[in-house]
């Protein structure tokens, strides 16, 4: 089976947080070069992000189930804070996020981990090979039964 054919089983909804243009057009170019035509929603920060998960000043909230991306360097809320307000959030706690960052800091990865993330991808790797960042997280939509 391919991924393409896992995939169409179940609808893969990302939410990408990130401020940069640069690594958002990758992200979306690497699903678009594995035929993968869900749209990718996106955030430029935590706040935004929030809004949107929510639904809230005027933002449409997302079909579930649903995995974010999450940078950690943002303006107004960082990724750290995001996750910390997710986790407080009744109807949001249980979220599937990846942190998506440039850094490499023990610090953060403790902290991400410390949060209950699925998984901490530097964006150093992922940028050799956005393929397979594109191929786990659509065996990991697959496989898992997310709530």
């Amino acid at each position: 089976m391919t991924y393409v054919e896992l995939h169409s089983k179940r609808p893969l909804n990302l939410l990408l947080v990130e401020d940069d243009d640069g690594d958002a057009k990758a992200l979306e170019r690497a699903f678009h070069k594995a035929k993968i035509a869900n749209t990718i929603m996106r955030a430029s920060d935590g706040l935004e992000a929030l809004d949107v998960l929510r639904g809230a000043n005027g933002k449409t909230k997302p079909p579930v189930p649903l995995i974010l991306l999450v940078d950690l360097n943002m303006p107004r809320m960082n990724g750290i804070e995001l996750v910390k307000a997710l986790r407080q959030d009744d109807a949001l706690r249980r979220s599937v996020i990846y942190v998506l960052t440039t850094s490499k800091r023990d610090e953060d990865k403790t902290a991400a981990y410390d949060l209950h993330v699925t998984g901490y991808i530097t964006k150093a790797k992922a940028a050799d090979d956005f393929m397979s960042l594109v191929t786990l997280l659509g065996y990991y939509a697959s496989v898992v039964e997310l709530p």
